[in-house]
């Protein structure tokens, strides 16, 4: 039942510009008018806006405001198996939460989205509430066959994916190290990584990513450290986004399975915020003013410290921040 709704919806979408006859639509899914009927009834129920006519037939009235759907999103993905599963949720306590309930059933490049989330993760553990239509947030669960210790690198293949479809789309961020996307020296997306192993073989590994898209208000502190690309000035519709990105998001996760790094490691280092910076780590409460020179084959960034000796900086506990600025 679900892969023929699918199809009427996808005819729907196509010719969302004019009535599409139910005599039509029931010669080319093999159907009775009745089973299209149907459909289009349940589709109604699920919140499309499908306008009816006498001797017209079924139109999707588009609206700007309109959520999104699975269907939507999975129709406008060209990929080969990334998000060709899609959960949509207008709203959620955490796309990553969600992911991790169905990863072990769900198949590589499932993808669970959402307008809004009411407990949100970050790093080190932090829950942040999203409002509506402020941003988009989606987790992706994969299945590689790689060494456990590789799946961290992920956060910044996402990163790099990430970044290379927001250019596409107009819009030059940077990447900050290990898992942040910055424009205009503020956070406008943010990056989680988890995994689920058992001993030396990896269950599902799950990217979560929370962009800020629409219009918001930053309070306080967060005010010099965050905004969002409505606040820069930039329009992208959640649903460009998403297709560009899975599709930059699938072509780099296949060199990262086949470990080449060209590509990934390029893009990093091109769009990195921190590269060529004095900059100070944050760790264990201690503050170190360091120089950063390059990001290794293995994601970690190397700098050097005040005494000249170079260090392999892991992604873990440990912030970045500029000399004088969030970046």
């Amino acid at each position: 039942m679900i892969k023929t709704r699918e199809k009427v919806i996808n005819i729907l979408i196509d010719n969302s510009d004019k009535y599409i006859s139910g005599e039509y639509m029931s010669d080319i899914l093999g159907l009775s008018r009745a089973s299209v009927w149907k459909h289009i009834k349940a589709l109604k129920t699920e919140g499309f806006d499908i306008k009816s006519k006498a001797g017209h037939g079924y139109r999707l009235h588009r609206k700007e405001k309109r959520g999104l759907s699975s269907y939507e999103i999975k129709h406008q993905l060209k990929t080969s198996y990334m998000g060709q599963e899609v959960y949509y949720f207008e709203s959620i306590d955490s796309t990553n939460i969600y992911a991790n309930t169905i990863a072990n059933q769900a198949p590589e490049g499932a993808v669970v989205v959402s307008k809004k989330q009411t407990q949100g993760k970050g790093r080190s553990g932090k829950i942040w509430v999203s409002d509506y239509d402020q941003g988009i947030y989606f987790s992706t669960i994969l299945k590689p066959s790689i060494p456990i210790s590789r799946a961290s690198f992920l956060t910044q293949v996402a990163g790099a994916a990430l970044a290379t479809s927001l250019e596409k789309l107009g819009v030059a961020c940077q990447i900050k190290w290990p898992n942040d996307l910055v424009l205009n020296g503020r956070k406008i997306a943010g990056i989680l990584t988890e995994m689920r192993a058992e001993i030396e073989s990896i269950s599902y590994i799950i990217v979560g990513i929370g962009i800020n898209i629409g219009p918001k208000t930053f309070d306080g502190a967060i005010s010099n450290v965050a905004t969002s690309l409505a606040n820069e000035g930039y329009q992208i519709q959640d649903l460009d986004l998403l297709r560009t990105f899975f599709i930059d998001f699938e072509d780099l996760y296949e060199d990262f399975k086949k470990r080449d790094y060209t590509r990934i490691l390029g893009i990093l280092k091109d769009k990195s915020a921190v590269l060529g910076k004095e900059i100070y780590l944050i760790r264990d409460g201690q503050k170190d003013k360091v120089f950063a020179e390059n990001i290794d084959e293995y994601g970690n960034l190397i700098v050097r410290n005040e005494l000249g000796f170079l260090e392999e900086i892991f992604t873990g506990e440990i912030s970045i921040r500029g000399l004088d600025s969030y970046i």
